[in-house]
């Protein structure tokens, strides 16, 4: 084991190198473990020495965020539009799960870099291979937003407390208050079901929320396309679909 990270240290340092042993430290320490002085101590070389290849922390994000985007699966052939963008997006969302700090770090980028913009191409380009027009396309891609990259920003997110232990009394009294203040929420989560691993939420089942949400967007934009839908002439405010 000593021989072969020994080994791994000799090796001749490159982006490649550098970027990939970004990506393994933050995977196993968090991304608040990252930082140029870390990664040199992981990689057993001074601090400078990753200056060669990478100008700052910002482009070692950038690139960490690269790397964790070329491992979604988009070889995919032979199927139409629909189950295209839906194979896309899971697999999106699975190297996401791999990579939990990765949300944080593509929702805090501000330049898209070429491997960004060639993804969100391809993505474009499975809508247009299917039929759509330039402008349904143009809207869809906004609905669809960041599921693109594997992630949806929740809006029952108590993901941050549900790991604190709270005495079981003093939860049951808590949780009275709330169904006399919120009762149509605590009716909610009382009729979700659990799932421990969850990281939507406590009580739900986050593979199911997302895949539910990806399934209904899908769906209408079928509607969309099967109707020729279109934004012109038609009000910002409102209009059915």
């Amino acid at each position: 084991m000593t021989e072969r990270v020994e080994a791994k240290r000799r090796a001749p340092l490159s982006r490649d190198r550098v970027l990939g042993a970004a990506v393994e430290l933050a995977d196993n320490a968090g991304i608040e473990s990252l930082s140029m002085r870390s990664l040199s101590g992981e990689l057993g070389v001074v601090p400078m020495a990753l200056y060669k290849h990478v100008s700052s922390k910002e482009e070692l994000l950038d690139g960490m965020v690269d790397v964790v985007i070329g491992e979604i699966d988009t070889q995919i052939r032979g199927i139409d539009w629909k189950n295209a963008v839906r194979q896309r997006i899971l697999s999106a969302r699975q190297v996401l799960l791999r990579h939990p700090w990765a949300r944080q770090v593509i929702e805090s980028r501000t330049n898209k870099s070429p491997v960004v913009l060639g993804y969100m191409d391809s993505m474009i380009g499975i809508f247009r291979a299917g039929g759509f027009t330039v402008d349904l396309t143009h809207h869809v891609m906004h609905a669809v937003g960041s599921r693109m990259w594997g992630f949806t920003q929740e809006v029952f997110d108590d993901s941050q407390t549900e790991s604190q232990s709270v005495d079981p009394e003093l939860q049951a009294a808590m949780f009275s208050e709330m169904a006399e203040k919120y009762p149509h929420i605590v009716e909610m989560a009382m009729a979700a079901s659990h799932q421990g691993e969850s990281v939507v939420g406590q009580g739900c089942d986050d593979q199911f929320e997302f895949e539910f949400a990806l399934d209904l967007l899908l769906d209408g934009f079928e509607r969309l396309h099967q109707r020729q839908w279109t934004s012109t002439g038609r009000s910002r405010r409102g209009g059915s679909i």
